[in-house]
């Protein structure tokens, strides 16, 4: 392996979320009068934490969203996660594949930390992540684009940040972890290669990622 860590971002990454999360915020942003496509949303906010959303709309339209917005989104992803959340294709190979050659991993997410359990045990990926190997911009002051999450991440877990390989879907998730000075596989399923263009590989099927990592 040529790495001594992998951080992983979670939505799109391990959990199949971002179709869900993302037609979910662009339906209530517009039921508050700030009209949004599910792909404007996926442009927007894909990979960014929610004080992103507030203060995107606060810049663009000079209005606060309502003081109760974060837990009322929070509440319909969540249950749309019990009816519909699935981990992504091949992400459980490859979290096989590093545990059984005992590398380090952790994930490394925008969401919150109720968000991260919430989805982890419904896709059936909570017995792989333990308290010590989740991380949610919660625990930092800025999140992606900001280096901030992963650099802790990786303090936290005792890796160097260029002993370590970030797995991202998002343009901001990318920048975060370049800002680091950290490797990044930038997983195409949901995010055009272009859009993606600072990773140090780009690849589309997860089950890939494992070999990707070795060579």
């Amino acid at each position: 392996m040529r790495y001594d860590l992998v951080i992983f971002d979670n939505d799109g990454v391990l959990v199949d979320s971002e179709p869900i999360s993302n037609r979910l915020l662009a339906g209530y942003l517009t039921e508050l009068g700030h009209p949004t496509s599910y792909e404007d949303s996926l442009r927007d906010y894909m990979g960014g934490a929610m004080h992103r959303v507030h203060d995107l709309v606060w810049e663009r339209t000079g209005r606060r969203l309502p003081a109760d917005f974060d837990d009322v989104i929070h509440g319909r992803v969540f249950a749309a996660f019990e009816r519909e959340l699935e981990p992504v294709p091949g992400a459980v190979g490859v979290l096989e594949k590093l545990a059984a050659d005992g590398v380090a991993y952790c994930v490394a997410s925008s969401g919150s930390h109720e968000r991260i359990r919430v989805g982890h045990r419904k896709a059936g990926l909570d017995r792989w992540f333990d308290d010590g190997r989740i991380f949610s911009s919660q625990d930092v002051g800025r999140g992606k684009p900001a280096p901030d999450l992963f650099l802790h991440a990786a303090a936290r877990m005792g890796v160097a940040p260029e002993r370590c390989a970030v797995v991202e879907d998002s343009p901001l998730g990318v920048q975060a972890a370049v800002a680091a000075g950290m490797d990044v596989y930038g997983f195409t399923a949901m995010t055009s290669a272009g859009k993606l263009a600072g990773a140090t590989r780009l690849f589309g099927d997860m089950g890939e990622l494992a070999d990707l990592l070795v060579r």
